[in-house]
C-alpha cells in the first residue's frame, strides 16, 4: 500500500517536479507536462507509460496496474490503484513515467540507477 503522502513526496522528489491543480485531481508536472496524477477520491495514480513499459508493468498484476480504458490508455496513461500496490512497484512505475516525460538532461541520470 502507498500513501497519498508518499505519492506526493515521492513525486515532487524528483529534478524540476511541481505540483498543480489539473480538474479535481492533484497533477505532477516536470516542464510544464503531465507525468502523473493523483485522485485522493479514487485512491488512484495515473502515470504516463510507453506502450512497452506499460506491457511490462501492467503483465505483474493486471487488478493493481492496468491501462485507463480507451484512447487514453492506449497512449500509455496508466492506472495505479494504491491500496494494493508494493511500494518498490510503485516507485519504479512512477520513475519510469518521469522519464518518460522529462527532458533527456533530468531523465538520464535517473535511468542509471
Amino acid at each position: 500500500m502507498v500513501s497519498l503522502d508518499t505519492v506526493r513526496k515521492l513525486a515532487l522528489s524528483f529534478p524540476e517536479a511541481e505540483e498543480m491543480p489539473h480538474f479535481e485531481k492533484a497533477s505532477f508536472r516536470v516542464k510544464k507536462k503531465i507525468f502523473a496524477t493523483l485522485s485522493k477520491k479514487d485512491n488512484r495514480c495515473v502515470v504516463k507509460l510507453s506502450p512497452v513499459d506499460q506491457s511490462v508493468f501492467t503483465a505483474n498484476n493486471n487488478k493493481v496496474i492496468y491501462p485507463v480504458k480507451g484512447a487514453w490508455g492506449k497512449q500509455g496513461w496508466t492506472i495505479i490503484e494504491l491500496k494494493k500496490v508494493r511500494k518498490d512497484l510503485f516507485k519504479d512505475a512512477l520513475t519510469t513515467s518521469y522519464c518518460e516525460v522529462a527532458p533527456e538532461k533530468l531523465a538520464s541520470p535517473l535511468r542509471s540507477k
